[in-house]
This record gives C-alpha cells, sequence and structure tokens, in this order.
C-alpha cells in the first residue's frame, strides 16, 4: 500500500510546476532542472525562472507550501546546474555544429535560436552570453548554438559564468528576501511567481529598447 502511493506520488509530479518540482525533488531537483533546460535542448519548456524565484520563497514558507529547503545548498545547486549546464551546451555545440539545432522540429527552439543569433549578432558575445540567461528558451538554445558559431571558450566560459550566477543566485536571493519580509507570503505564490518571471525579462528589454534607439538615432544622421 506505501509503495502505491509513494508511486502515485511521484507519477503527479508536474515538470511544468515550480512547487510540484520541489516538493518532488528539493535542492537536487533545483539543479537537476536548471542544468537540463540551460544544457540540453530537451530542456527547454522546463520552468527556471520561476523555479529559482519559488525556491528562494519557500526557503521561508512554513505553512503548507514548506518545502523544507535550506538557503545555502540551494544557493550552491541552483549555481551548479546553471553553470555546469550552459558549459556543456556549449560542448555539445562544438561537437555537433549548426545540425544539432537544425535537427530540431520544434518551432520554439527555432525561433529562440533565431532570437539568439540576433542577441549574438547585435550586443556582442559577452553581453548576449550575460543577457540570453534572462530570455526563456533563448538561454537554452543560446549555449549550443555559441559553441556551433565558434564563439572563444575563454570568452564564452567568463560571460556565462557571470550571467549564469547573476540569473541563478539573484532570483533566488530576489525570493527569499521578498518571503523573509512579507509574513505568509506563501499565500500570495502565484502571483508572485508571474510577477518575477515579468520582471526576469526587463534586461533583455531595456537592451532591446537601447538598440532601437541608437538605431534611430542613426537613421537620423
Amino acid at each position: 500500500m506505501t509503495a502505491t502511493v509513494a508511486l502515485s506520488s511521484q507519477q503527479a509530479v508536474n515538470p511544468l510546476d515550480a512547487r510540484s518540482l520541489l516538493s518532488a525533488f528539493g535542492v537536487l531537483g533545483v539543479g537537476a532542472v536548471l542544468f537540463a533546460e540551460t544544457g540540453l535542448l530537451i530542456g527547454f519548456f522546463l520552468p527556471g525562472d520561476s523555479l529559482l524565484f519559488t525556491a528562494g520563497l519557500l526557503c521561508t514558507a512554513t505553512g503548507k507550501h514548506g518545502a523544507g529547503l535550506s538557503l545555502g545548498p540551494l544557493l550552491v545547486a541552483a549555481a551548479l546546474g546553471a553553470l555546469t549546464g550552459a558549459q556543456c551546451g556549449y560542448l555539445l555545440g562544438r561537437r555537433a555544429g549548426g545540425a544539432l539545432l537544425a535537427r530540431d522540429g520544434s518551432a520554439r527552439l527555432r525561433a529562440g535560436a533565431e532570437r539568439a543569433e540576433h542577441l549574438l549578432a547585435r550586443y556582442g558575445h559577452a553581453r548576449a552570453i550575460v543577457l540570453a540567461r534572462f530570455v526563456p528558451v533563448v538561454r537554452t538554445v543560446l549555449n549550443p548554438l555559441a559553441g556551433a558559431l565558434g564563439v572563444p571558450a575563454r570568452v564564452f566560459t567568463l560571460w556565462q559564468i557571470v550571467g549564469g550566477l547573476l540569473w541563478s543566485v539573484g532570483l533566488t536571493l530576489a525570493g527569499y528576501a521578498l518571503g523573509s519580509s512579507i509574513p505568509d507570503v506563501d499565500r500570495y505564490l502565484l502571483p508572485l511567481v508571474a510577477l518575477i518571471v515579468l520582471v526576469s525579462l526587463l534586461p533583455f528589454a531595456a537592451e532591446l529598447y537601447r538598440g532601437r534607439r541608437q538605431d534611430g538615432a542613426k537613421e537620423v544622421r
């Protein structure tokens, strides 16, 4: 009977729901999900932004949403998953080249690859690699794309570490800070997660707006 209940619980895990993933796998699940999302093309649909923020938030939750997470191990798992995943994606891209993306039939991945290519061409390697961390799907495809396009390994490694730490540690600490400052914050979990996903897109939107203004200024001249 106990085995049946445990099996049913495992089968009920929803990979698109951050709370479900955290309840089932805890800190190790955070690292595994971030590795898959940033290092393997099949992980493009995983909820990296909401998972990080929710995990930080649930470090402070004590009610029914509490997941028994500790901030220190969570930060380590998040950073390791994000950094090793990106490096793995880059190495896969260097080995397989453009064929890795060309073989995939997903329309979302193809669109993500186009946006990632646009970022690299428009903003250069450093800014593109950092900005891509904050854009769903793009952060999945930019890593193998950078490898396929021959972005120097030192350049990629340096800036993916910078972007990866800003993204993984930053979003986790944002969730933790909010959870620490608002009593019973877990009651408002769903709207807060939606808000943080929108906020995580602001760096990319600001950079895009700045680029368009610069293009407009050039046309006027």
